[in-house]
């Protein structure tokens, strides 16, 4: 199991949302500083999030991104307002490892299947979910489509690795959900990176303990909940 910190960017800053919404967020500061901090404390992998691109699909952090892939010479998946190829292109040219895809895995499936044949490993989906039914464009719009079909339309297509949201647990350090989590891992045999939730050290041990195998960690660490140090021992 990896662990992921995460760094969300807001107008040029590191900031912290619960569930999503856009007018409950924290500023924690410089996201190349946040990303030299992980750096430092060991972590191999870094989870970034445009949250302005996301809500209107502008990729206005992209400058941010750059720099803290140059400074910190880590593999970065980055997410958020990713929505078409000429998008995809770009944040590759960043130098970000993988590139997450969410809103246009159900507005434009197609597109999906094309970047995965483009880009072979380097495109994942990012699912996110309230009540286990798909939620686009931020987390505003739902649908009625569940994260299990989602998972397995973008398996067909190509798509080897899924970041997967419960939303009602993004933020408010009350516990993952890992059996919907472990559900989707058995149900599609995909790669499988929880987020959302995550509030102690046995939280971690229980995600891996159920074959799950990734875990993005943002709030408990920018919290103090434990240190990315004990978090990278349960790895």
């Amino acid at each position: 199991m990896r662990v992921y910190p995460a760094i969300d960017l807001k107008g040029g800053k590191c900031v912290r949302l619960v569930q999503g919404r856009m007018e409950r967020s924290t500023v924690y500061g410089d996201p190349v500083e946040m990303a030299l901090k992980w750096k430092k404390a060991g972590a191999g992998f870094l989870h970034m999030v445009d949250l302005d691109g996301a809500f209107d699909g502008a990729g206005r952090n992209r400058e941010a991104v750059a720099k803290a892939v140059r400074e910190t010479g880590l593999p970065v998946q980055l997410g958020g307002g990713i929505r078409t190829l000429e998008d995809i292109r770009e944040c590759l040219a960043l130098g970000v490892t993988r590139v997450i895809l969410g809103t246009v895995l159900v507005e434009n499936p197609e597109l999906a299947k094309e970047a995965a044949g483009l880009y072979p490993g380097r495109i994942a989906a990012g699912i996110d979910a309230k009540a286990g039914k798909v939620a686009t464009r931020g987390w505003a719009t739902d649908t009625d489509l569940t994260a299990v079909d989602l998972a397995l339309q973008m398996k067909a297509a190509g798509i080897g690795t899924v970041i997967y949201t419960d939303i009602a647990r993004d933020g408010m350090l009350g516990g993952p959900n890992i059996p919907e989590t472990k559900r989707l891992k058995e149900k599609t045999g995909l790669e499988i990176i929880a987020s959302g939730g995550v509030s102690r050290l046995s939280d971690l041990t229980k995600i891996r303990t159920a074959g799950i195998d990734g875990v993005i960690v943002g709030k408990a660490l920018y919290s103090g909940a434990f240190t990315l140090e004990d978090a990278l021992k349960e790895e």
